[in-house]
């Protein structure tokens, strides 16, 4: 779905470009380290090499290497929220429906950008700014599951916060256990409909 960069154009751009379309341009260059050299090659110094430009402007746009694999994280999150939200707008009012696209596209969104995502995430795992970012994240997809799930839902406003909470660890593992080769997407996907199906539903006194 995410096609890499022509390998010319950071050459074509090193000229004059505005702050945010050099910032994506470094972006996209960062993606393609990490495809074709692995995220351990990805470096500020190594990055401004291939996109063509002096050091101190990938130090500028990012700080520190640490910097650069959150905005990527981060570019990567967006690419995954959009891809939801477009796939939501097919959606009528029906919880079936709802429930099924919702979790349908969630886990293809893994699909899309596993590689990149997990070799990012482990690249930043233990550096202080992670645990942050990741929960910042996190609290989107609540949100968006919330908004999504919310007038089908007879739970309470806390109750769905929770469960949507839950609902979004349980896609992640999933996902996790999908990307692993230890299911399909399609039985992931299964899974994960049956879950927020089950999860809607009040709890049993």
């Amino acid at each position: 779905m995410h096609h890499s960069p022509d390998p010319e154009q950071p050459k074509r751009a090193a000229g004059r470009l505005s702050k945010p379309d050099r910032r994506r341009q470094l972006l996209d260059m960062a993606l393609v380290i990490i495809r074709e050299e692995g995220a351990d090659r990805l470096t500020l110094g190594h990055l401004a090499a291939r996109a063509g430009v002096s050091k101190p402007i990938t130090y500028e746009h990012f700080g520190t290497r640490a910097g650069l694999l959150i905005a990527l994280y981060k570019l990567l999150d967006e690419q995954q929220v959009n891809a939801l939200q477009e796939a939501l707008k097919s959606v009528h009012h029906n919880l079936k429906d709802t429930v099924a696209v919702l979790a349908t596209a969630y886990i293809h969104c893994s699909v899309d950008t596993g590689g990149e995502w997990h070799a990012v995430g482990a690249a930043l795992s233990g550096s202080e700014e992670m645990g942050a970012v990741h929960q910042e994240l996190l609290d989107g997809y609540v949100q968006l599951f919330m908004a999504t799930l919310g007038p089908h839902s007879p739970l309470p406003p806390a109750e769905l916060h929770r469960c949507c909470v839950g609902l979004v660890g349980a896609g992640e593992a999933l996902s996790v256990m999908m990307l692993g080769g230890h299911c399909t997407e399609q039985q992931a996907a299964e899974a994960f409909s049956s879950l927020i199906r089950g999860g809607l539903r009040p709890a049993a006194l």
